[in-house]
């Protein structure tokens, strides 16, 4: 089985890097009308009017052996069977923290009793 899902996932790397250089190598739908009046277009590597029918057609079989590639393997990662149970009951326990001394308290500045000081707003009054 993972030597199946690797396969996989390198034909879907290799799809998706030839589908990204084929899509670079594509020129928009306005540089149409420049190869049309002569401009350089036709001295493409497959004439004036050959490439865009493959260029676009291979893009379409990448695009669905990549898109094929990514439901096997969305198909075979739920198919896996899966220890039953929360994620969280594999977590680390922490140990509860000391308690703070009243002592300690009073060494924070402002706080020369060693209580909790009240750091509220005061209501505005009414006009």
């Amino acid at each position: 089985m993972s030597v199946m899902l690797t396969l996989i996932l390198v034909v879907q790397m290799l799809s998706a890097l030839a589908m990204i250089g084929l899509i670079l190598i594509q020129q928009g739908k306005g540089a149409d009308m420049g190869a049309a009046f002569g401009s350089g277009g036709s001295g493409s590597l497959f004439g004036a009017t050959g490439g865009a029918n493959f260029l676009s057609r291979t893009t379409a079989v990448l695009a669905a052996v990549f898109f094929v590639c990514t439901l096997l393997l969305a198909y075979f990662s739920n198919a896996r069977p899966v220890a039953s149970g929360s994620v969280l009951e594999g977590a680390a326990v922490t140990a509860p923290a000391a308690p703070v001394d009243a002592s300690k308290a009073s060494q924070i500045p402002g706080n020369s009793t060693g209580t909790k000081t009240d750091n509220s707003v005061p209501a505005t009054p009414a006009k």
